[in-house]
């Protein structure tokens, strides 16, 4: 680093704390992600930029942690069956995946005018993702325990796996290689050790050293402990020649089952995403401009060759594997770049031989760009490819014929259909959730795919000979119009309709409509009721209080219709004090409420 002595290095922590803490929150509000904002911050402090960091490899070196504790919370994700059903993907579609993707590149690499050893050494390490970016993505988008990011973990994992084999081919095929045949058998059998040590201690000595300490009732010793195993796990994977994310993440497999395991995640937490912001700004800081203003054209060629390369690979396993073109076009985009074991390849590489230095730089700066421009691919996909739902295996509303027409299968839809087919009548159901129709399939229910606030799609669905009608969207502005469209076109039906909180029942009386009930007051009276009796108040007089509520909320209810939200509002128990009057009459008159302070107040009223 930079600075010398006790005091300049809590001034560097300040600047790489500051620097995420005023760079992530502002390209998160312009819709850029975390990892664009970290990596714009480690630029900014680094090398290249104010210069308050001049060893960008120390931070990355300590930063890797995060990725290490990153892969040990997936891990305790993975119980072992869930990893052994997942053994086609890793094996079969990340390796097919590196095969396709080194083969492609390569060709480009040696079209190029580059030697095949070199541009062999350059495409592999292209084509290993980067872990840390792609997981990162994946849990801001919610999508890391899908099918898509299961997927895509999956080859990650191989891809982390790939880098042993890899490194030993560069060691092979380095002019600088000699007789070194029983070095690599001696790894080898090294690496193959530590693995069965870390699982033998996984499997016999984890959960009864955590029951130990769970027993000394010690949190902080807790939290120790986790930090031990997944530390340890990581470093006698490094010692063993493998990956130390490997490592941890094997580690977190091995307790998955254990029932320490929530109390694991939650000590890790912290220190993983602290660790992995860190690492993302590391890589900002090691981005070397230099080489970008030496040779501009050859930095950006590559990027855009080497990911637009990348992509038409990823898609063309994805196709060739059948999966949909949405999920193929997701999986180019996430792991279009290069990634953090890249640097490590290409370090192997220069040492053997194989790359020289400035050939080094240049690929080096052409990862950080991919892994900088990830983010920004997957966010092009949003406008470039809007999002079809495939409609494999579902059907249309077309002349539906039933007594009642539900609109809308979630949860509230499901239980009010179980009164109707319990009794026997004609159900017709439609709803727009694609991977709800098909999940409602394997329940035997038969829903078809239908928009019922088209008055179109309602005609389809049987809507003009129903008997009733009952819509159950969890969309209140979707349901008005329904509502709507219902009351002008199908007076004959009666319009039984979920509302969603008080105002919205409000709006349903002026529209009309036959039944409605608010979503949650029944099951909130219940549990008020039980809990009642849970606390030693006698059943009779706990039902007794429910009546006197039910009424209680139906005056008020009668009375809001007339008077808006705010009206009735001492029928309503509340737990604050009565104010005392004032000993003296106030020397100035209350401000009243202006009309958008009136507004925010009605609207906090308790709307169950």
């Amino acid at each position: 680093m930079a600075a010398e002595g006790h005091g300049n290095e809590l001034v560097q922590v300040v600047a790489l704390l500051g620097a995420g803490v005023v760079a992530v929150p502002i390209f998160k509000r312009l819709g850029l992600g975390s990892v664009l904002g970290y990596l714009a911050a480690g630029l900014a402090i680094g090398p290249f930029g104010l210069r308050l960091f001049t060893d960008a490899g120390a931070i990355l070196h300590v930063a890797e942690l995060g990725v290490v504790m990153f892969l040990f919370i997936i891990g305790l994700e993975m119980q072992p069956s869930r990893l052994w059903s997942l053994r086609r993907e890793i094996f079969g579609l990340g390796l097919l995946q590196v095969v396709a993707c080194v083969g492609l590149l390569t060709v480009i690499g040696v079209a190029a005018g580059l030697p095949l050893t070199a541009a062999a050494v350059a495409s592999a390490g292209f084509t290993l993702s980067s872990t840390a970016i792609v997981a990162q993505l994946l849990e801001e988008r919610g999508d890391t325990s899908t099918p898509l990011g299961q997927r895509i973990v999956s080859i990650l994992l191989l891809e982390d796996l790939a880098i042993v084999p890899l490194l030993a081919l560069v060691a092979f095929l380095g002019p600088t290689a000699e007789h070194g045949g029983g070095d690599r058998w001696l790894a080898i059998g090294t690496g193959l050790g530590v693995v069965a040590a870390i699982a033998g201690f996984g499997v016999f000595l984890l959960n009864p050293l955590f029951s130990v300490l769970a027993n000394a009732r010690a949190r902080e010793v807790m939290t120790a402990a986790a930090l031990l195993v997944v530390l340890g796990s990581a470093v006698l994977m490094q010692v063993g020649g493998l990956s130390m994310a490997m490592g941890a993440f094997l580690a977190g497999v091995l307790l998955s089952e254990s029932s320490f395991r929530h109390q694991l995640e939650a000590d890790i937490e912290p220190f993983r995403g602290i660790l992995l912001g860190l690492f993302f700004m590391g890589v900002g800081m090691a981005f070397d401009l230099s080489v970008l203003d030496r040779e501009p054209l050859l930095v950006f060629a590559g990027v855009v060759i080497a990911m637009l390369v990348k992509m038409a690979g990823v898609y063309g396993v994805a196709r060739l594997t059948r999966a949909p073109h949405d999920e193929a076009m997701q999986r180019a985009a996430l792991l279009a770049q290069g990634g953090e074991f890249a640097f490590v390849l290409f370090a192997a590489g220069t040492s053997g031989g194989i790359l020289d230095p400035h050939f080094n730089a240049v690929l080096t700066a052409i990862v950080i760009l991919s892994m900088a421009l990830t983010p920004l691919c997957v966010l092009s996909l949003r406008w470039l490819a809007p999002k079809t739902e495939s409609m494999d295996g579902i059907d249309g509303a077309r002349d539906l014929h039933g007594s009642v027409l539900i609109i809308g299968f979630g949860r509230f839809g499901q239980v009010v259909s179980q009164a109707l087919l319990a009794r026997g009548i004609d159900v017709a159901i439609i709803d727009t959730d694609t991977e709800m129709i098909r999940s409602a399939a394997d329940f035997g229910f038969k829903v078809y795919y239908g928009d019922g606030t088209r008055l179109d799609v309602l005609h389809a669905s049987g809507a003009h000979a129903a008997s009733a009608i009952a819509v159950c969207v969890d969309n209140q502005k979707a349901a008005n119009k329904i509502v709507e469209l219902v009351r002008h076109e199908f007076p004959q039906a009666k319009l039984l309709v979920r509302a969603f909180d008080r105002g919205h029942a409000i709006e349903l009386v002026a529209s009309r409509a036959d039944y409605f009930i608010r979503e949650t007051f029944e099951s909130a009276m219940v549990f008020g009721e039980t809990a009642l009796k849970m606390l030693g108040v006698p059943e009779d007089e706990a039902a007794e209080i429910a009546a006197e509520l039910r009424q209680r909320d139906a005056a008020r209810f009668e009375m809001q219709i007339a008077g808006g939200l705010m009206a009735s509002r001492d029928l309503m128990y509340g737990n604050m004090k009565p104010k005392p009057a004032p000993l003296t009459t106030p020397k100035q008159a209350a401000t009243p409420l202006s009309e958008e302070t009136a507004a925010v107040t009605a609207a906090g009223e308790p709307s169950s």
